[in-house]
């Protein structure tokens, strides 16, 4: 759910064409969000969850420039991509970023393209039917580029010594204990599969993050907050019946998206990779 909560500027003359401006660029975010979450619900896809990245980490004390996420879903197209690589899983669903780079408000999106140089995908078919699907939400909007993207690129992995559920219980279990972070929720892609008809092995997407380290990471690299966050983290079960976790690696976003990352993102990776090997012993 959007969370609507009001911004009230303090009374002092010469900040006020900055906040007019911001107040600005907030409400056009809003409006923007707003036309996608109509174009889903036309195209007859899913809505997952919306992040107010920017209101969270305020409330958390923490600014930074208006964003949201909008995450959706298309169960038969999602078990399409996924029965070629399950991987995959880490890139979908779909999700749109609406955001203000300096004092612009843009939308960005992940298109096939992306998918495919990341995950090694070949499926013309699948691929075409995922841009189809987006098609009818993106339209003018900028796709996440793509120069310099390799397969696996910016994915970190850990084996886990339980199977699939075990892991998700322990990884959602010691998260959930933090004081900063908010829980937004899980995709079931082997139950979504099998409604569709696919027979996919174990595989499960953690959604999650923490609204003030969240802030702070992205304040000067807004648009990673279409990748990095919230923070997706998906266990599934491999050909060998070994259940990893992989999860992106937020400074190589950073540089995917801008060229450089910055250290709260080397932070925020230490801090994730020490939490999840715990939760894995």
């Amino acid at each position: 759910m959007l969370r609507m909560k009001s911004i009230v500027a303090a009374g002092v003359i010469a900040t006020l064409p900055v906040l007019a401006l911001a107040e600005g660029l907030q409400e056009k975010v809003d409006a923007l969000t707003q036309t996608t979450s109509s174009e889903v619900a036309a195209a007859g896809l899913v809505p997952i969850v919306m992040i107010d990245h920017a209101r969270l980490a305020a409330e958390a004390g923490v600014e930074m420039p208006p964003s949201i996420v909008q995450v959706f879903s298309s169960g038969e197209t999602n078990s399409r991509v996924l029965f070629e690589n399950i991987r995959a899983g880490l890139d979908l669903p779909y999700r749109v970023l609406t955001y203000v780079e300096g004092t612009e408000a843009r939308q960005i999106y992940t298109d096939s393209a992306f998918l495919a140089q990341r995950h090694g995908l070949m499926d013309e078919v699948t691929l075409a039917q995922y841009d189809a699907d987006m098609s009818a939400v993106t339209k003018g909007m900028a796709a996440a580029p793509t120069e310099g993207l390799t397969k696996n690129y910016g994915i970190i992995e850990l084996q886990s010594p339980y199977d699939v559920e075990q892991s998700v219980a322990n990884l959602k279990a010691i998260v959930t204990k933090q004081a900063d972070t908010v829980w937004f929720g899980e995709v079931d892609f082997q139950a979504e599969a099998a409604a569709a008809g696919v027979d996919l092995p174990p595989a499960v997407l953690l959604l999650f993050g923490g609204p003030a380290p969240g802030g702070v990471a992205m304040r000067d690299f807004p648009a990673i907050g279409l990748d990095a966050f919230c923070q997706k983290l998906l266990v599934y079960q491999d050909d060998t019946g070994q259940t990893r976790v992989i999860f992106n690696d937020i400074a190589a976003m950073a540089r995917l998206h801008y060229g450089r990352s910055a250290e709260p993102h080397d932070l925020l990776n230490q801090r994730l990779t020490e939490t999840f090997k715990t939760a894995l012993k």
